[in-house]
């Protein structure tokens, strides 16, 4: 298959090692006085290890690679003790890959390793600064609720579901609510009667891409956060029961039972239909 894995440039590296400790796989080593990638089941792709190369010798390329093997990370990785599968987990987490997450914590499981997974801290976010998750649910906030100082019920960022990490603090157990982009701009108090008390995903079903990132997000939203109920409020034109199709997939995978409600909003603003599932 043609996939995105890392590329090591021989003439750029000095062989220091640097790389090695932030790449939470264990897929480089020094060989030979040369940082190599040892295997190509074991690299992501996602490019933890780039910018800690003194010498830049680290890049991203798109090439024929073997499938990137969790189990098999996970096989290696256990034998090197907690710290490290701690800083695989997180690394996980920070990047949202939570169909990987998933297979870790069975091979974890089936492995009999217990780890706690509700303490993990996403680290420090190294990439897009809009994209670095932000839990502001205990701020205080006025008790206005109507007027033109009404507050935002907003609790955390991002809320675009690609980069959403599924384990963050603000979806543990937490009421989500699952939404189309254009709910928000239709619905004159979507803030007041729907956000409030809830986490929130957005989503285009029509036109983002990479879906199937979304499947993996919302079974771990249901097995691994446990969330405790799930929302989907979708416009009435017929492209946006994407998004319900997507939930009800995920339902069916996951082993947890979620409450599913379904919302649909008219062009206009209005709640034409409302029902749990």
């Amino acid at each position: 298959m043609e996939r995105e894995i890392i590329t090591i440039d021989e003439e750029k590296c000095n062989g220091c090692g640097l790389c090695i400790p932030n790449c939470p796989e264990g897929a480089i080593q020094i060989i030979d006085d040369k940082a190599r990638l040892i295997s190509d089941l074991f690299c992501d792709g996602l490019g933890a290890c780039i910018g800690h190369c003194p010498e830049g010798a680290i890049s991203v390329e798109k090439r024929e690679a073997e499938p990137y093997d969790e189990k098999k990370v996970m096989a290696n990785i256990i034998l090197q003790g907690d710290n490290v599968i701690r800083a695989h987990l997180e690394h996980l987490k920070e990047h949202g890959e939570m169909g990987y997450f998933g297979e870790a914590m069975k091979a974890l499981e089936e492995k009999g390793v217990e780890v706690a997974i509700t303490d993990l801290p996403v680290h420090a976010h190294s990439g897009c600064p809009g994209a670095q998750t932000m839990n502001f649910e205990s701020e205080e906030r006025d008790a206005v609720t109507e007027g033109p100082e009404r507050p935002s019920e907003l609790t955390h960022w991002p809320v675009q579901f690609h980069l959403i990490p599924a384990m963050a603090p603000h979806f543990q157990g937490r009421d989500v609510l699952l939404c189309a982009d254009c709910v928000a701009y239709t619905v004159g108090d979507f803030h007041r009667d729907h956000l409030k008390g809830r986490a929130l995903a957005i989503a285009c079903p029509k036109l983002d891409e990479g879906q199937d990132v979304y499947l993996d997000k919302l079974v771990a939203l249901i097995d691994q956060a446990k969330i405790n109920t799930l929302t989907v409020m979708t416009m009435e034109v017929p492209c946006c029961n994407g998004l319900l199709n997507l939930a009800m997939r995920a339902a069916k995978i996951a082993e947890r039972k979620v409450p599913i409600k379904w919302m649909v909003v008219g062009i206009k603003g209005d709640i034409i239909k409302e029902e749990w599932l």
